[in-house]
């Protein structure tokens, strides 16, 4: 053993060996300079041909074709358009998963790029523009290079990767099921699930390159809720002659209030608990019959989120109770939680810091956004990241925020996204210390 050592340093000294050392020691940053021109096409590609969500046919079809190039096992229409492959290690060891969501918003794009979007689709029974306002077809983009990536250091790794290319994060359309909950529902990780799962957002309101990463609770929960009040009609000069949603209606408002206010510990989590629409009657002399109020609810505590679904549905029904009304209480659970297992971020922050250097990973502050990450999140230790894409000398507290039409990325900061989830992956399945 002694002359086998020996003979492999003197080899590396006289350069006739180190290559294939070389060869032992997947190196991200080179990895991700080498794809960097490949997952550049690939996002502008995407970008010119973005697709609303449960309708990723195209998309699809092109992380498919790559998957397939790179001789994974691929998996096709699992949630519809959902596209998943497997990678198996040289040695055994845990599986990782990294997930990537795949759709577009109905939004029509006025940044001035070569490769914008000119797309339309209907959605809502409108004909509407579609843009990747909020940055999936560079996450798509950043995977498929990572993919690539890992599939060259696959005699480096002890353990395999699941690839999870995911549909409708934005939310299915009406009456239909999607996204991470419907990827789980359909066996996702049914087989075998992951021991950890990872995930990474780009965001324009950090600089290009910087990461931000926080153990715990990161974004909200997010419940929709639609408060039904009904009294009876009658004529406005006659109020007594009948019963008085709208006024009702003000009452529930108000006293809604009180529940962040006063009834619930905030020490513990922030809550939000806001009223978007408020629609009833048609003429000034009417009072109606019926007002319907509808709204959201954030929440970081699991606990908190159930509290407050009780404590609204019940101050409905009483405030209403209190003017002759009656008050129904709809709730649609929205994403759960999006929490970074603390374990994980322990782990893994200081590999992200080697990196992006230690100026340019923060931890922000809690992201009252909701993300159905949180799903895969609540069956394993998961770890979600933001990426920074607004350029250098630009102040992020200005440019256009995520989902708006003159969203910009910084082509810039792909290159660290896929050096980053590279070099976890490498480190989750022993490629480099």
């Amino acid at each position: 053993m002694r002359l086998t050592i020996l003979a492999a340093c003197l080899a590396v000294a006289s350069g006739t060996f180190s290559s294939s050392i070389m060869a032992q020691t997947p190196n991200a940053a080179q990895l991700a300079s080498d794809v960097e021109a490949k997952v550049l096409e690939w996002r502008r590609d995407l970008h010119q041909h973005p697709e609303l969500s449960n309708r990723e046919f195209r998309t699809s079809k092109v992380i498919a074709k790559h998957l397939e190039s790179l001789g994974l096992e691929v998996q096709t229409g699992i949630a519809h358009t959902g596209v998943v492959a497997i990678l198996k290690g040289a040695k055994s060891g845990p599986l990782i998963g990294i997930r990537a969501d795949m759709d577009a918003l109905p939004v029509t794009e006025e940044v001035d790029l070569l490769f914008a979007s000119k797309a339309t689709d209907t959605y809502r029974g409108q004909k509407v523009g579609v843009m990747h306002a909020c940055g999936h077809d560079t996450h798509v983009a950043m995977l498929m290079g990572v993919a690539e990536n890992l599939v060259k250091s696959k005699d480096s790794l002890a353990g395999d990767v699941m690839f999870i290319f995911q549909p409708a994060e934005e939310g299915a359309p009406a009456g239909e099921e999607g996204g991470a909950e419907l990827m789980l529902k359909e066996g996702l990780f049914a087989s075998r699930k992951p021991d950890q799962v990872f995930g990474m957002h780009v965001t324009s309101s950090m600089p290009t390159g910087m990461i931000g990463l926080r153990a715990g609770p990161a974004m909200a929960s997010e419940d929709s809720f639609t408060i039904t009040v009904k009294g009876r009609q009658t004529h406005g000069s006659r109020p007594w002659g009948g019963v008085d949603p709208i006024v009702a209606s003000a009452q529930i408002i108000n006293s809604v209030q009180t529940i962040i206010s006063r009834r619930v510990d905030v020490t513990k989590a922030p809550a939000v608990v806001s009223f978007g629409a408020i629609n009833g009657g048609i003429r000034s002399n009417i009072i109606p019959d019926e007002v319907e109020l509808i709204g959201t609810i954030r929440t970081f505590d699991q606990d908190m989120r159930a509290d407050i679904k009780v404590k609204l549905a019940e101050i409905a029904t009483l405030s209403a109770q209190t003017l002759g009304a009656t008050a129904t209480t709809e709730i649609d659970a929205g994403y759960p939680v999006t929490v970074n297992n603390p374990e994980l971020v322990a782990k893994m922050g200081p590999v992200i810091r080697e990196v992006v250097g230690d100026d340019n990973l923060i931890e922000p502050g809690l992201i009252t956004g909701a993300e159905d990450f949180s799903y895969y999140a609540l069956e394993t230790p998961g770890l979600f990241y933001f990426l920074g894409v607004t350029p250098a000398g630009t102040d992020p507290a200005t440019v256009a925020s995520n989902h708006s039409p003159a969203f910009f990325v910084d082509e810039k900061a792909l290159k660290v996204g896929v050096e980053t989830m590279t070099q976890l992956a490498l480190t989750a399945l022993g490629a480099v210390n």
